[in-house]
């Protein structure tokens, strides 16, 4: 005959003696026992006996069955569940260890539940402020942002200097030779798993540059000329950075990531010979991507930083979005107020390009206040380059001032006033009263319920 296991029930007895709003004291006199008894028993120093749990169940009128319930395998599920999480990912975390804290300690099991559930709610509340109009101002992400903005995406000092660099490239006849003439190191592409999850690394021990050998040859040429940047504009950036002050040095850290990148695009694409290509191309992203062997997205963002004195060419709003409409990259240059306040609105063809994949989408936008732009949408893809490496797709999208839209290879022919597809910067913030992609009524407007009749929009509202 097998034994029967000792009954544990410490949390479940302490969560019912809270629940009934008794001491320790007060338990212990109505079950006739000692409280340093109840004490242990809450602490799962003494099993449940079944004398004790029949007492319960009178004294409290419960369903001995429910009460009984094993919290052991409870906790095990729910402390599974939470650890799971991608937080621990890195640590290994054995069945048998997470059921023994789930039997022996189930104090500190409820303890992480709880930890653990705070934790989720405040990531959810921070992320919600961080999206909003006017959210974290000391948020590292929204601060290089801003800066990047102030500065309308233009820094004369590094354009200037990458020039010369791609000069000097040019001159040695390759980027590989120019790395070995100049700095004495050889460049080598290797596999992902002796690259370690890297794209890029420098080897100083071995005076190597390494690049990720599943990377396509504009990815390659990028990560090759961001080394470039990172050590030949190293004086034009800490320059640019001097000029404004940082709340953190993650914010910094990402300003001068943003500003090596702006400078390899400028090695692979020199300013002057660009602006006269893009001139010459009418703006033809496709066409401008063979001509200097980058991708279609390094083209779409080179062309937000055209704005050198003399040689300026359109300015350009530049957005990068997930399929779930989570903003990765926002860049002005035109003035759209979508780089304050996020890509929210459905029926911007930016969200919906993912149903075209690879297929040029243009449509002219009206916001709410009468300003007109331009589009053209993409989706691009990046990752993958072997079996069991995924691919990321995301959708990119270029918008101008609806003026500049005959200068365009995507608008030629077409007329300015075109009718175009009214949009909003988000709900909350767009008063239109008919649109059936709303999702929440704009700020400040009341809600009209309304039991005999339904419109097309899903929220009808006041006209203050």
């Amino acid at each position: 005959m097998s034994e029967s296991r000792p009954l544990y029930l410490g949390p479940r007895l302490r969560r019912l003696r809270r629940e009934l709003g008794l001491t320790q004291q007060a338990m212990a006199a109505d079950l006739g026992v000692s409280p340093s008894y109840i004490a242990l028993l809450e602490r799962n120093q003494r099993p449940m006996t079944a004398d004790l749990l029949l007492r319960l169940a009178r004294g409290y009128r419960l369903d001995v069955s429910d009460f009984a319930g094993d919290d052991a395998q409870d906790y095990a599920r729910r402390v599974g569940q939470v650890l799971r999480d991608p937080l621990f990912a890195d640590i290994e975390l054995p069945a048998l260890e997470v059921a023994d804290l789930a039997t022996s300690f189930p104090a500190i099991s409820e303890a992480l539940l709880r930890l653990h559930g705070a934790y989720t709610r405040e990531q959810r509340e921070l992320a919600q402020q961080r999206e909003a109009p006017g959210g974290l101002e000391s948020d590292p992400v929204t601060e290089a942002r801003r800066f990047v903005a102030d500065n309308r995406n233009y820094f004369h000092a590094i354009d200037t200097k990458a020039e010369e660099v791609a000069a000097a490239v040019a001159k040695a006849g390759s980027t590989a030779e120019w790395l070995r003439a100049g700095l004495g190191l050889r460049l080598r592409y290797l596999p992902p798993d002796v690259m370690m999850d890297a794209l890029r690394r420098h080897d100083r021990h071995n005076s190597q540059l390494l690049i990720d050998d599943t990377l396509d040859g504009a990815s390659r040429a990028f990560q090759v000329a961001s080394h470039i940047a990172y050590v030949s504009l190293k004086r034009e950036i800490a320059s640019t950075l001097a000029k404004a002050q940082f709340a953190s040095a993650t914010a910094e850290g990402l300003v001068r990531r943003s500003l090596a990148a702006y400078g390899a695009a400028a090695i692979l694409m020199p300013y002057d010979r660009f602006a006269r290509a893009v001139e010459a191309r009418a703006y033809d992203i496709e066409a401008l991507s063979r001509q200097f062997s980058c991708s279609f997205e390094q083209v779409a963002h080179r062309l937000t930083t055209l704005n050198k004195p003399g040689l300026q060419r359109i300015p350009f709003f530049f957005i990068r979005v997930d399929p779930a409409g989570n903003v990765s990259k926002r860049l002005d240059g035109a003035g759209f107020p979508f780089a304050a306040h996020g890509g929210g609105c459905p029926l911007w063809s930016v969200h919906s390009v993912f149903r075209t994949p690879g297929e040029i989408v243009t449509q002219f936008l009206e916001l709410p206040d009468g300003q007109r732009f331009f589009s053209i949408a993409r989706t691009v893809k990046s990752g993958g380059g072997s079996w069991d490496r995924p691919a990321v797709t995301r959708a990119i999208a270029l918008a101008c001032s609806a003026e500049h839209a005959p200068q365009l290879v995507y608008a030629q022919g077409t007329d300015p006033k075109a009718l175009a597809t009214p949009i909003g910067v988000t709900c909350r913030l767009c008063n239109r009263p008919a649109c059936a992609a709303r999702a929440v009524p704009p700020v400040g407007r009341e809600i009209l319920p309304d039991d005999t009749r339904r419109t097309v929009a899903p929220f009808a509202f006041d006209e203050g």
